[in-house]
């Protein structure tokens, strides 16, 4: 679907988003309602690493006290080779504190696409404009899904847990708290954009090419159920107002719909809409202030993983800001980018976020 929105590019900033594991008793569903949505949520399983790139600044992340031991680096690689699959632990998601931001809050914009194993974006001929960012800017070179299909991935990303879900049902609710329950704690303003979203705070499964499977926002109480809060998940159109205003606050999360994501078309289209996005977002007085863009996908095409649990295949995560290119070789999921997010705002931990074996993306960040 050809992209609407346009403006001059300037500079942008990528985040991605890291797995976690199961809380101790996850919300029992709501069976009546559940929809789900049958084949898994994935592409065939196509090679698992991405053609490397030489870094312009390696950015290292210290193992965490609590992580388990790595193998060995892969000789003149220079990245950590994921380690062996293990059961993943189920424990209670606590909170912990984190220290409070430098100045005050950055810009951060998230985008997800869709089912892609790094190995068939990165260094593909289809998808040029995306590698020029991989280039150009962040790259974290080991970053995986947590799970598949699609929502426990989203689900991770704002909360630091799956939530024990492990398909795409739609009548799922869970009480929270989230990363923008936080936000909104601190009164740090966020919203999030919808590409085919019909209204704000919209509750169906799907409406043309949105699927609530792909909107973590509408799954938890905390947002759904305090209008106020809900009335920040809106249609994709209102981000061009937004940026043109200068009302864009400082936390933006964005969905395409199931064909610029990437999910029903292939990799050209989402590279064009990529495009579009990222030059109307760079050429903004938002990003200029500051800014990041975070540009991750749900899940690869395989089972490959790390931290202890994640298993959604490894996926192309990429991180634009104005630092230039950078490189990020230690191994996160969307539990990393999560914690990232949480630093940089100076909020609490959530769940596996706290735990630091899924990494930790931050070092990518223009924060």
């Amino acid at each position: 679907m050809p992209h609407a929105l346009r403006l001059a590019a300037g500079g942008a900033v990528l985040v991605t988003v890291l797995g976690c594991g199961t809380p101790t008793a996850p919300p029992a569903p709501r069976p009546a309602s559940i929809a789900e949505s049958g084949p898994r949520d994935g592409i065939p399983a196509p090679a698992t690493a991405a053609p490397a790139s030489p870094p312009a600044i390696v950015v290292s992340s210290p193992a965490p006290a609590t992580a388990p031991p790595q193998p060995p680096s892969a000789p003149g690689t220079g990245v950590s080779a994921p380690p062996a699959s293990t059961p993943r632990k189920v424990a209670p998601a606590p909170i912990h504190a984190a220290p409070p931001p430098a100045a005050g809050p950055p810009h951060i914009m998230v985008i997800v696409m869709e089912n892609r194993e790094a190995s068939s974006v990165l260094g593909q001929p289809d998808a040029p404009y995306i590698n020029s960012l991989a280039s150009a800017y962040g790259q974290a070179t080991q970053w995986y899904g947590v799970s598949h299909p699609s929502l426990p991935n989203y689900l991770a990303m704002l909360s630091g847990s799956d939530q024990g879900v492990q398909d795409d049902g739609t009548g799922y609710t869970f009480a929270g708290p989230t990363l923008v329950d936080q936000l909104a704690a601190r009164g740090i303003g966020w919203r999030a954009y919808m590409e085919d979203m019909p209204a704000p705070c919209f509750g169906g499964a799907s409406s043309g090419g949105y699927v609530k499977k792909h909107d973590p926002f509408m799954y938890f109480t905390s947002i759904t159920g305090n209008p106020a809060q809900c009335a920040r998940v809106v249609p994709h159109p209102q981000l061009i107002t937004d940026l043109q205003s200068g009302g864009a606050p400082p936390f933006l999360f964005v969905t395409p719909n199931l064909c610029d994501d990437g999910h029903d078309c292939g990799n050209a289209s989402a590279d064009t809409w990529l495009r579009g996005e990222m030059q109307m977002v760079m050429g903004s007085s938002w990003y200029r202030q500051r800014g990041s863009v975070v540009i991750t996908w749900d899940e690869g095409g395989s089972n490959n993983g790390c931290c202890g649990g994640a298993t959604g295949g490894q996926i192309p995560t990429i991180v634009v800001t104005a630092a230039g290119p950078r490189r990020l070789n230690a191994p996160g999921d969307h539990c990393g980018m999560l914690r990232a997010l949480e630093e940089a705002y100076g909020v609490g931990l959530l769940g596996a976020a706290a735990g630091g074996a899924s990494g930790d993306l931050r070092p990518l960040l223009a924060t």
